[in-house]
């Protein structure tokens, strides 16, 4: 019998359907089961350019005590200054540090600070198929409605498919949009697919959001991760969208320091003012030595932005060739990989080796979830199921798929190379 001290501190209603989350969940799976190779979690698992970490140990060490108290609450001013700087030279326009720059504990607070910020009772907002879950549980604490839409896959299956395969149904985008939507949430690079929007694609969103009064939120953390011949385009500078557009980005991407958790966002200054308001209510101001440190490393890649010395060109170039290794690892074991433009996540086919895998022993509703558990379990090789990025109504799409990430150690590449084929080569000593 519940208790009314049960009914009275129950969780509110805002966040009823939001209790469970796949990295709570995988990340304790991992601890309770070491698994030789766990590509499961986006980190990398070597260390990040070492004049980013000698820039916080230059910090940590410096007489300056003022690096070691509270900064300026909504960014501090060495850091909000490089990042105006890096974005006015990216979108065409003079950015204000101070009033169109916002910095965050991490994208996540960027997210939530634009989200809880502009989304009001009943207002309706337009997630893209695959999405990271936070999106739905944030919109559901303010009040809003999600309507989601997926990316369909229109791969023939005669060759390898790539994230490109992956796209809108004009006419059912067309008609998510109406008078009471107020965002449509963009993820591009998108997590876990790797899709790169191409300049019609965003040319369409961009339509619709200004046919119908629409603020743009562009999740755009993965934006140097993109692989060539494809480019990264910002929706911020398509004609008419500036004024309507919150990009969001993040230090633990940019840099390879997740565990920094910084990120910002930035847009039009009227926009802004809503995120200002929640931030300094909440964390109200971020770590003073890591922004410091951050917006030395910015300092350091501004003037190399065009140069392949530059980190941010030089990642990608490096997380081509491993993704190339986890691409014939997939292939060899029998799974169809879908090929990433850009970001370092690889969504996998699973279902041509569904019926090699005894899944009876997990009790997940969904197949992926079993798959992933099952694996994680069995050969010590864990990915994440890819129907945590669906609503429930579109999960049915996703049930065939994992997501393994691939910013990782070449020999944990390989390593995971191995357990697939030992793993095939013991199922064929068995026929």
């Amino acid at each position: 019998m519940t208790s009314n001290w049960d009914v009275k501190f129950a969780l509110p209603k805002r966040y009823k359907g939001s209790e469970k989350s796949v990295w709570v969940e995988y990340i304790q799976l991992a601890l309770d089961y070491k698994p030789i190779c766990n590509l499961g979690q986006g980190f990398p698992d070597y260390p990040p350019p070492k004049y980013v970490t000698e820039a916080l140990a230059q910090v940590a060490s410096s007489k300056n005590c003022l690096l070691h108290q509270y900064t300026r609450g909504f960014g501090h001013p060495r850091l909000v200054n490089a990042i105006a700087k890096l974005y006015s030279k990216l979108v065409g326009r003079n950015l204000n540090p101070n009033t169109e720059v916002l910095i965050t504990a991490g994208a996540c607070e960027a997210l939530y600070s634009t989200i809880v910020g502009h989304v009001d009772e009943g207002d309706e907002v337009i997630i893209v198929e695959p999405f990271y879950d936070c999106y739905e549980a944030m919109v559901k604490s303010s009040g809003g409605v999600c309507r989601f839409i997926p990316l369909r896959s229109k791969h023939n299956d005669t060759s390898l498919s790539t994230s490109a395969d992956w796209v809108f149904d004009p006419e059912e985008l067309k008609n998510m949009f109406n008078e009471k939507t107020k965002l449509f949430i963009l993820n591009n690079p998108n997590n876990p697919l790797g899709k790169v929007y191409k300049r019609e694609e965003l040319e369409m969103i961009a339509d619709l959001c200004k046919k119908w009064n629409v603020l743009c939120v562009s999740d755009e953390v993965y934006e140097w991760i993109v692989y060539k011949p494809n480019q990264h385009i910002r929706i911020a500078t398509l004609p008419g969208m500036w004024e309507r557009t919150i990009t969001i980005g993040s230090a633990g991407k940019t840099f390879s320091v997740t565990g920094w958790k910084l990120g910002w966002a930035y847009g039009p200054a009227n926009l802004m003012l809503n995120l200002q308001m929640v931030h300094q209510n909440c964390v109200y101001t971020g770590t003073t030595p890591i922004q410091e440190a951050v917006a030395i490393s910015f300092e350091k890649e501004l003037p190399r932005l065009d140069s392949d010395e530059c980190f941010f060109n030089y990642l990608p170039k490096e997380l081509e060739s491993k993704r190339d290794l986890m691409i014939s690892a997939l292939i060899e074991a029998d799974m169809k990989p879908v090929i990433p433009e850009g970001g370092y996540f690889m969504v996998t086919d699973w279902s041509p080796i569904a019926t090699k895998v005894n899944l009876n022993s997990e009790q997940d509703k969904y197949p992926d979830y079993r798959f992933t558990k099952w694996m994680t379990k069995n050969l010590g090789l864990q990915g994440i199921p890819v129907t945590a990025f669906y609503s429930e109504p579109h999960k049915h799409l996703a049930k065939n798929f994992v997501r393994y990430c691939f910013i990782k150690r070449d020999d944990n590449i390989k390593k995971a190379a191995d357990i697939l084929r030992k793993w095939k080569a013991t199922l064929k000593s068995h026929l």
